[in-house]
């Protein structure tokens, strides 16, 4: 579930494995290239942690992010 806070949209996913969290990423990476809007995240193993915001709006949540986590949550 996403969380807002910090001017954030935060989630935490977790997978079986490392290829799994990565296969998970690279579809992320594709959906958020096709948008023109990027996550900042992080991978440990397997963990993926994605903060969503728009720069361009001054760093806070938009529409923009609702969008692409609707996306991203579609491709867990």
């Amino acid at each position: 579930m996403w969380e807002e806070k910090n001017n954030t949209l935060y989630r935490k996913f977790e997978f079986k494995d490392f290829s799994e969290a990565f296969a998970f990423m690279t579809r992320v990476a594709l959906a958020a290239e096709k948008a023109d809007h990027h996550p900042k995240w992080t991978n440990v193993y397997n963990t993926v942690e994605m903060w969503l915001n728009t720069h361009d709006a001054g760093d806070v949540v938009t529409a923009k992010d609702h969008a692409l986590a609707k996306k991203i949550d579609a491709l867990n």
